[in-house]
């Protein structure tokens, strides 16, 4: 008695052998593993699409973690103050000298700090032409800014009693890059004269302004550079839960004769707007990815029907031997599904170690959204299946003697 037909005992006749789900997969993965060449070549076309797809979420979901989490280290508390436009002449007002004071005094406020532009320009030495000024700007700071901004000295140290009154800067991470400075106690040329950088900050996210600057004392700003004394950038630090009834009284607080000539803003909201469209440009990628998934799923079907076409004489055989058309559709349904899956596993794979790769190389957070692995294999078996179907109603429909004859 053949495996595919079994004896009814009352009737006398043959009757389908029912398959069990390891029978199924064991006819299913009879055909992959006499072609182990074949099927890596079909299957790598799924794993190609499948990875590139979890590696452009995965690179996405990474770089908004890493942002979420500066969000989350440097706070929502933070606002910024700058002029606005004068409604009497029309050019950009000038915010009062007294200004970071009166912002210090009002209720909810932790730390304020402010910074005022100067004409002068920074270069390396006095060699260098007034004209490259290599996008630099030289402004006047408070010594409270850094506790304002939350931030830090990478190396040196901050503006204080002892150095704001003299010749000392402190240049911004990309100032530093630009002058060549790497270490405190060199110089730089400011204005008509040398200036000692006594100190180099870390990079400040929510203030990336600073970060081309070079920083000097508020009084010797006064004295050596011209500094009229009016702050261009207030920033005031609070609680979270008191953010918005500080940045309600801010503008009558900063100018009470003319508050509709102060602008408020909070710089967390251009981090949270960059979280949010972290996904937009990954779209296009995407698609990219579900394009080459489908070549992947055109691959496998031109798998399926050569198999089909070189196994005519087993489907004949099993036909003869009593395999139902429903069996043998499920062979091969099974065949390409198994194939599918396969390939969807490795891109699984490959997309998650591209993108544990470039989070590393980033410092960023691994992150790869569980519901896009389980969508992204789910694609994969979908396609694998309607790969397969034509070929396993083509290869069902074949006559079990024409089969046999042709072989």
């Amino acid at each position: 008695m053949s495996r595919g037909a079994r004896k009814d005992a009352s009737a006398g006749t043959l009757v389908p052998a029912r398959l069990s789900a390891r029978d199924v997969a064991q006819v299913g993965s009879a055909g992959l593993r006499g072609r182990l060449m074949r099927v890596v070549l079909s299957a790598l076309g799924i794993a190609i699409g499948i990875a590139t797809m979890i590696a452009v979420v995965g690179i996405s979901s990474s770089s908004k973690a890493q942002l979420m989490q500066q969000l989350d280290n440097l706070g929502t508390g933070m606002l910024k103050v700058t002029p606005g436009t004068s409604m009497a002449t029309g050019s950009k007002a000038r915010l009062p000298e007294r200004a970071p004071q009166m912002i210090g005094q009002t209720d909810g406020v932790q730390h304020v700090g402010a910074t005022g532009s100067t004409e002068a320009n920074v270069r390396r030495s006095e060699h260098i032409p007034t004209t490259r000024t290599s996008g630099l700007t030289v402004q006047a700071a408070s010594e409270s800014l850094l506790d304002a901004l939350g931030g830090s000295v990478a190396s040196g140290t901050w503006l204080n009693g002892a150095n704001s009154k003299y010749p000392a800067a402190v240049l911004g991470n990309l100032a530093a890059a630009r002058l060549g400075v790497t270490q405190p106690g060199g110089q730089v040329y400011i204005g008509d004269r040398y200036y000692t950088v006594v100190g180099i900050l870390d990079p400040l996210p929510l203030a990336e302004e600073i970060a081309t600057s070079a920083l000097v004392g508020w009084e010797a700003a006064r004295t050596l550079l011209g500094f009229d004394g009016h702050p261009t950038t207030i920033y005031e630090k609070s609680a979270d839960n008191k953010v918005e009834d500080v940045r309600n009284i801010l503008p009558r607080t900063t100018n009470p004769q003319a508050p509709h000539e102060v602008q408020v803003s909070k710089p967390s909201d251009a981090l949270e707007a960059k979280a949010a469209s972290e996904g937009a440009f990954s779209s296009l990628l995407l698609g990219l990815g579900g394009v080459a998934l489908l070549v992947g799923g055109v691959g496998v079907a031109n798998t399926m029907i050569i198999s089909v076409l070189e196994r005519r004489h087993e489907i004949g055989l099993r036909r003869s031997l009593g395999a139902t058309r429903g069996q043998i559709r499920l062979q091969f349904v099974t065949e390409s599904l198994l194939l599918s899956g396969l390939g969807g596993l490795a891109g699984l794979a490959l997309g998650s170690l591209a993108t544990w790769l470039y989070a590393t190389a980033g410092g960023m957070p691994w992150a790869v959204p569980p519901d896009a692995m389980a969508g992204g294999f789910a694609a994969t078996l979908a396609i694998g299946a309607m790969a397969g179907l034509y070929p396993a109603v083509r290869a069902a429909r074949l006559s079990p003697t024409l089969a046999l004859q042709a072989a």
